[in-house]
């Protein structure tokens, strides 16, 4: 597997986020939804990688600069029919890799508080990340549970 930047033109990376935009709207409430679309993570401060096996893409993962020292994971996902095949700890191992190489010094993220994130939780957990307070934007959501890792 090979995780580049990419600048979201890949029909694949988009049916990607489109499906992860879709999913989250389905099993969140409309005001607990934070997923980006293509566009919104075409942003000057985003940065977004691709997985790709072969010509396959099976995941992606963003990085949002929140300030000089804080940046926010955003729209990780892997491939429905990748999923548990180690790719997501693939992903996050690389995004923590870039916000340190960057020189931030903290990375945070939101996802959902429902029995469908708790794999999320799980693996954020098992990489260092503990529970936090809302940032950035965020406020306290029922819906949405925090993460902070320390760089």
């Amino acid at each position: 597997m090979v995780i580049s930047l990419d600048d979201l033109s890949d029909p694949q990376v988009i049916a990607l986020l489109e499906g992860h935009v879709a999913q989250m709207r389905e099993v969140s409430p409309p005001e607990s939804v934070h997923a980006l679309d293509v566009e919104a993570l075409r942003a000057p401060a985003i940065s977004f990688w691709a997985a790709r096996d072969g010509d396959e893409v099976v995941g992606c993962v963003a990085l949002k600069r929140l300030d000089d020292d804080h940046v926010e994971l955003k729209s990780m996902r892997t491939l429905p029919a990748r999923l548990r095949q180690g790719i997501a700890g693939q992903l996050l191992r690389h995004a923590v890799n870039e916000a340190r190489e960057a020189g931030y010094k903290r990375i945070s993220l939101e996802t959902g508080s429902e029995d469908f994130f708790e794999p999320a939780r799980s693996l954020y957990a098992r990489y260092g990340f503990v529970q936090a307070d809302p940032f950035a934007d965020y406020t306290n959501d029922p819906n949405s549970a925090y993460f902070s890792l320390q760089l």
